[in-house]
């Protein structure tokens, strides 16, 4: 079983997919999706998978902002900032457009390329939808 992982700009559209292991943790997709936009983020709005101290030191030498809220067994609590915060459900937005489409909500395709190509065919016709709006 594959999940997509994704980079998504500021208005929540997707710029980039990345498939993991069903099972992966969210924190090693890390380095494959940071490279992945063409230009570099301002901020990296992340869940508490992500709260890793390799993770928070390579976003401060990239002069990236980390918004990521500190796992709970953490020994020294780290604050975020909770107003962009607010924003990373437009990410969670982004799969919920994509599971409208039957074949990713439930996975049919066995093959990870099949499943890719279905998610960026998604992507595609969300993509569409935006430029027509506006």
């Amino acid at each position: 079983m594959c999940f997509a992982r994704s980079v998504a700009d500021a208005l929540g559209r997707s710029l980039a997919f990345h498939l993991t292991a069903g099972e992966a943790a969210d924190c090693k997709a890390y380095d494959t999706l940071i490279v992945l936009p063409e230009r570099t983020p301002d901020a990296l709005l992340a869940d508490k998978g992500h709260d890793a101290d390799a993770i928070r030191a390579e976003l401060t030498e990239r002069k990236i902002e980390a918004v990521i809220p500190g796992r709970s067994n953490r020994c020294v609590k780290i604050e975020h900032d909770r107003t962009p915060y607010k924003q990373r459900n437009r990410i969670k937005r982004i799969f919920g457009h994509l599971k409208i489409n039957r074949a990713i909500a439930s996975r049919y395709d066995q093959l990870a390329s099949s499943f890719l190509g279905m998610v960026h065919l998604a992507t595609a016709r969300y993509w569409l939808e935006f430029v027509r709006a506006a």
